[in-house]
């Protein structure tokens, strides 16, 4: 196996992978058991397969973002690793299959030249911060929770406290009101608020989904925003000490909060504050790396062979935008599947006509921001030509679906079969409804809800019965 004490100028990313080349080593001599094994991995990202022998490897992507540096990076190591494919998760990460064991460190490797990361991208730890993918641009919004959400990323990444907890914990930040981040259905979701002129958040808690969904409580009404990160750490404290470590399927945040009651836990996280170091945390979003439009001095003509068409992709895939003169646009994305060659023509496209920033959704699509509205036409060419000018983002035939029975170990039913299915009837035999966004459709191949299936209007859920 390759050494990477050269390679990486990060020495806590250099042990990092030098570890996890280590321990699959010595997983490889029987050195070490599976179950042991099997925790260190999914911490790094590595998860098991469908198929015997590979792996699924999960890129993590805070909060959704991506520079056009970074997907080119992405595409290169799945090009080298995987099979050319990349598939966007409901958690806006970027996830590579049929990767080969003994290949990670070196993939991992490769994905830190441009500070991509797999660390915690699975396993019983604070998985990757979501938001909505409109944060910084949306027109409602009382401010930008990118840098918030990046505070709480990079201060719980290799947290000690939180890396063997019972569960996973998952959290979220919304832009507005609407609740685009969609705290409700968290362990811990944070709504952007001003109140007396202060940044903060209404905290919501102990949502999920799952076998059995539920709805998040309210925490704060306002917490400042040098309050959210000493306030989680309580949180996950509390949850590690106090939370199910016996049976896996009562192990969320939810169960305990169902266990002990709200109120009593509030107590907990409220005397917990004593012990932590950090009373309060600083959000530097001045200087948090905005993105910043390029300048083009030359709007390119272009002709639009089809207007019908044309006008229905703006009536359903152009998004207002905060910043005068620029839209954002909404590409559908097919279950969330694309391919490499066309992430880089993206990566391109973006960088040469908008700001170098792709976000990626919680409904697998992508978003692109900071289109001068002069190039509309433009892009709908350029996204035509790659196939990815189909209307109806964000609406009802958008269907969300997880992997199910292509790749995944729990997948019961084919999540995606049903999917393509549903989307072809809609699109030809309903289209009056192509504009809709009041009806939402998710499918799940299995009962844990990877899919979201349980908080849409229509949900499908794989499952199996006995038969004599």
């Amino acid at each position: 196996m390759r050494s990477f004490r050269t390679e990486i100028e990060n020495p806590v990313v250099e042990k990092d992978i030098i570890e996890l080349a280590d321990k699959i080593a010595q997983y490889n001599n029987l050195q070490i058991d599976e179950e042991k094994f099997r925790s260190l991995r999914l911490a790094r990202g590595v998860y098991g397969q469908r198929q015997q022998g590979v792996q699924m490897i999960r890129i993590k992507l805070p909060y959704g973002k991506v520079s056009s540096k970074q997907l080119r990076r992405i595409a290169a190591v799945s090009d080298e690793y995987s099979t050319g494919k990349l598939h966007i998760t409901t958690r806006q990460d970027i996830q590579i299959h049929y990767v080969d064991l003994n290949r990670t460190p070196e993939l991992w490797a490769e994905l830190e030249k441009d500070d991509v990361t797999l660390r915690e991208a699975c396993g019983n730890t604070v998985r990757n911060v979501t938001a909505s993918e409109t944060a910084g641009i949306d027109i409602d919004e009382p401010f930008d929770v990118s840098p918030y959400a990046d505070a709480v990323f990079r201060f719980f990444l290799r947290n000690p406290f939180c890396q063997e907890m019972g569960r996973k914990f998952k959290v979220s930040f919304s832009a507005s009101d609407a609740d685009s981040g969609l705290s409700y259905m968290h362990d811990l979701g944070f709504i952007a608020k001003i109140s007396d002129g202060i940044r903060g958040f209404k905290v919501m808690i102990a949502g999920g989904l799952g076998s059995q969904p539920r709805h998040a409580d309210v925490l704060y009404e306002f917490l400042p925003s040098n309050k959210i990160i000493p306030t989680m750490e309580g949180i996950l404290r509390i949850f590690d000490r106090y939370g199910e470590r016996k049976s896996r399927g009562k192990a969320r945040l939810k169960f305990l909060i169902n266990d002990i009651g709200l109120e009593e836990f509030i107590k907990l996280v409220d005397a917990e504050q004593n012990a932590i170091e950090f009373k309060t945390v600083e959000i530097d979003a001045e200087n948090y790396s905005y993105s910043k439009p390029v300048t083009i001095s030359t709007i390119p003509k272009v002709t639009i062979t089809d207007e019908k068409a044309f006008k229905t992709w703006k009536s359903t895939n152009i998004i207002p935008q905060k910043q005068k003169g620029f839209v954002a646009i909404g590409v559908k994305v097919l279950l969330g599947n694309f391919t490499t060659d066309v992430a880089r023509k993206l990566a391109d496209l973006v960088e040469n006509y908008a700001a170098s920033e792709i976000r990626f959704s919680l409904r697998q699509n992508l978003l692109i921001p900071f289109v001068n509205k002069d190039l509309i036409p433009f892009f709908y060419n350029e996204l035509n030509t790659l196939g990815f000018a189909e209307a109806g983002y964000n609406k009802v035939v958008d269907i969300t679906a997880c992997p199910g029975t292509d790749t995944c170990n729990l997948g019961i039913a084919s999540s995606t079969g049903i999917a393509e299915k549903l989307e072809d009837v809609i699109k030809n035999e309903y289209p009056k409804f192509l504009n809709n966004q009041d009806l939402v459709i998710k499918i799940s191949g299995c009962m844990n809800a990877c899919g979201q299936h349980n908080m849409a209007h229509i949900g499908f859920q794989g499952m199996s019965v006995r038969t004599p």
